[in-house]
């Protein structure tokens, strides 16, 4: 008996020592995964996009069997608040991952400028069309060539105005509103166009503005719209679909191609899954039913404001909606920017989304 535990004494000792120089790795060092994967997230969980980031990580974690383990960094911290840089911070590798709006890697990757021309997209139909089609194709190679891979798309949903002065039917309405807008050029240069008064602030501060006055509105999607509950600050809503704020997954480019090909799978499957549970978290109540039956049949999940422009109604707010008529008004009023921005984007991408959509 003792020379048995003197043998199993010796065998472990061998074995500890191979694994020291390396011959037999150990799980750990075979793996060469970090402990903590960095994912910068603008807003909170209690919006729908947060919402998504957390079943992100979840799945990933899942779906890899623990060894890859992402932490979301909420509120812009890892940029600390300069959350325009993202997209630049991942490509460096000084963050991991991102769940990022197409219009804060804008100023990197310009073609996703496409989102944002006034009055082009318009409907979920054609967004899905142009984001699974070749021109979404085009912009995930237009992210390879910076240095971040897109892994799959999710939504903050189109963006519509709001404002405490009147109801907005044509573009004479907005004129001489000041409206608080996101930092990217073409939407200062989109209002300005409309007759308004577009002012870029971060959201406490526009809070504050609201409150004394001092700026009239602003345009969100309803997902954020309904958790900041806009009608404290806002009687009139306008849905207009003026364009659309698309949310994508995206991972360090160098990073991603050291992983082993079916942690790569996981990652992009567990993506594409947490982007169609937040596209439906942030479409629900806005597409009939579709939405709200996805959630419901593939996630076991029950919205909690099911229907959020009879919930905004219900608030005290006036919710207007435009006609095809009052939509050509503002198309007018807004086309020239094309001339400037198709050729920023790419004339190819642009013909793209056009063949996408069937136009």
């Amino acid at each position: 008996m003792k020379r048995v535990r003197v043998f199993f004494k010796g065998l472990l000792v061998i074995v500890l020592c191979i694994m020291l120089l390396g011959v037999i790795p150990s799980k750990a060092s075979s793996a060469g995964f970090k402990k903590e994967y960095k994912m910068t997230v603008v807003v909170t969980p209690a919006f729908y996009w947060g919402q998504g980031a957390i079943k992100f990580a979840e799945l990933v974690k899942k779906k890899t069997n623990g060894k890859i383990n992402i932490k979301p960094y909420w509120r812009s911290s890892l940029l600390k608040g300069a959350q325009l840089k993202s997209a630049q911070m991942v490509a460096n590798g000084v963050i991991d991952c991102a769940m990022e709006s197409t219009i804060n890697i804008s100023p990197v990757i310009t073609e996703c400028n496409l989102f944002s021309l006034p009055f082009f997209i318009n409907t979920f139909e054609n967004l899905d069309k142009i984001e699974y089609g070749s021109a979404g194709k085009e912009i995930f190679k237009a992210m390879e060539k910076k240095g971040i891979v897109g892994l799959a798309w999710a939504e903050n949903g189109f963006r519509q105005v709001t404002n405490s002065k009147k109801i907005i039917r044509r573009p004479e309405d907005l004129k001489g509103l000041k409206i608080r807008v996101v930092g990217s050029p073409i939407f200062i240069e989109i209002f300005r166009k409309l007759g308004a008064d577009p002012v870029n602030m971060n959201w406490a501060d526009a809070v504050t503005a609201f409150q004394q006055g001092v700026v009239d509105g602003q345009e969100n999607p309803v997902g954020i719209l309904v958790p900041v509950k806009i009608w404290q600050y806002h009687k009139y809503a306008t849905f207009w679909n003026y364009l659309v704020d698309p949310v994508v997954f995206y991972w360090n480019k160098k990073q991603w191609y050291s992983f082993p090909k079916e942690i790569r799978k996981a990652i992009k499957e567990a993506a594409e899954e947490a982007g169609r549970f937040e596209k439906a978290l942030c479409r629900a109540g806005l597409d009939g039913d579709k939405s709200l039956n996805i959630l419901k049949k593939e996630f076991n999940y029950t919205m909690k404001v099911p229907q959020p422009i009879k919930y905004m109604e219900s608030q005290g707010m006036t919710v207007t909606f435009l006609t095809d008529e009052e939509r050509k008004a503002f198309i007018e009023a807004t086309k020239s920017l094309y001339d400037k921005w198709v050729p920023k984007i790419g004339e190819g991408l642009y013909k793209k989304a056009l063949a996408d959509m069937g136009k």
